[in-house]
């Protein structure tokens, strides 16, 4: 099939919208977002963290700035708060007699990770679909040889 006139009209659905005749259309299937996604050269754009230079890698980077500022309130939140009100965060909780400090690092820190590495994941999940990227079986590390 070397003739591109000869491809079916499903062809863009199946080979996301890169199909030589079908360039300007994805035949429906995506999104302006996502077909935004499939026209940009991202080998070829430069990469600041500051400066993103396409929207897929400044959603992104919104995504991970928010995850940071929440993890940093989570983990530096309570040392900070039993600094500034040391005769609250020191006193004991009624029900666990654990003194209120103790108790938001040594629980609150990691289930606020666990938290917010399910929260990146869903998030990143959506931002993938908003911009049409599918994530399929991967090659083997070997390029797929078998030995």
């Amino acid at each position: 099939m070397s003739d591109n006139s000869s491809r079916s009209s499903e062809d863009a659905a199946t080979d996301g919208g890169r199909a030589a005749d079908d360039a300007a259309t994805d035949g429906g299937v995506a999104a302006t977002a996502a077909q935004a996604h499939n026209d940009t050269d991202y080998l070829g754009a430069e990469v600041n963290i500051l400066n993103p230079s396409t929207p897929y890698m400044r959603d992104h980077l919104r995504i991970v700035w928010s995850g940071f500022a929440v993890w940093v309130l989570a983990v530096w939140g309570p040392v900070t708060l039993t600094y500034l009100a040391t005769d609250v965060m020191t006193s004991q909780m009624p029900i666990l007699q654990f003194p209120l400090h103790y108790f938001l690092v040594a629980f609150g820190a990691p289930t606020s990770a666990l938290i917010l590495a399910f929260w990146y994941s869903r998030k990143r999940d959506a931002l993938d679909e908003k911009y049409g990227i599918e994530h399929g079986d991967v090659a083997a590390t070997d390029g797929g040889v078998d030995e």
